[in-house]
């Protein structure tokens, strides 16, 4: 029983796995903009004192903290914890404040990832392919990568048949080659917090 019910995991993992349309044969030579930002430990170090970072570990492991227990937890008065809060908003270090929701326990049954390989990485294309993911509910992620994929896009949907509709429209998107998916079988980890305890090397 358990050797079939493996076989049928692995079977399902190469039936998520598949090219909706041929590779080609040579890559379009990439002229992508770099949209990652290497964290600088140096540069934070400069703007954020111990303080700061303390408020910034707490908030984003509890967004509901209220200021007077924020303030007694980081070891100053309610006053400047606010002060050095609003500050760390509007710097941008701070982006929001959200509650995170089970998506299978509101239906979202299905979660997959999609490779997208673009015939043309001009830059108006590739803004434009950024214009319509934004546009996609489906799409709750879109990472532009280096090498030979594009894009790589975190779809969630209630069902298969509603991902593979959106699969045909995503395949019609003006300058989009070619798509692979690969469908989620297990989440091992996630972790949105920022790991602020990690330090540099060197």
């Amino acid at each position: 029983m358990a050797q079939r019910t493996r076989n049928k995991i692995a079977r399902r993992s190469r039936a998520g796995l598949r090219e909706l349309r041929p590779r080609p044969q040579k890559l379009a030579a990439t002229r992508k903009k770099s949209l990652s930002a290497c964290w600088n430990p140096d540069r934070v170090s400069k703007n954020l004192d111990e303080i700061d970072l303390k408020i910034l570990s707490e908030i984003q492991a509890d967004g509901r903290i209220t200021n007077v227990e924020l303030a007694k937890r980081v070891g100053i008065s309610p006053p400047p914890c606010l002060r050095r809060v609003r500050t760390l908003e509007e710097a941008g270090y701070i982006q929001g404040y959200r509650g995170l929701l089970d998506p299978r326990k509101l239906g979202f049954d299905v979660t997959v990832f999609a490779s997208v390989h673009l015939s043309s990485q001009a830059d108006a294309d590739l803004r434009a392919f950024e214009d319509f993911v934004r546009a996609e509910p489906l799409v709750r992620e879109c990472w532009m990568l280096s090498g030979e994929v594009d894009f790589v896009l975190k779809c969630v949907a209630p069902d298969m048949a509603t991902f593979q509709d959106f699969v045909t429209h995503l395949t019609a998107a003006p300058h989009v080659r070619n798509v692979r998916t690969s469908l989620v079988l297990h989440n091992s980890k996630f972790e949105a917090a920022v790991p602020l305890e990690v330090k540099a090397r060197g």
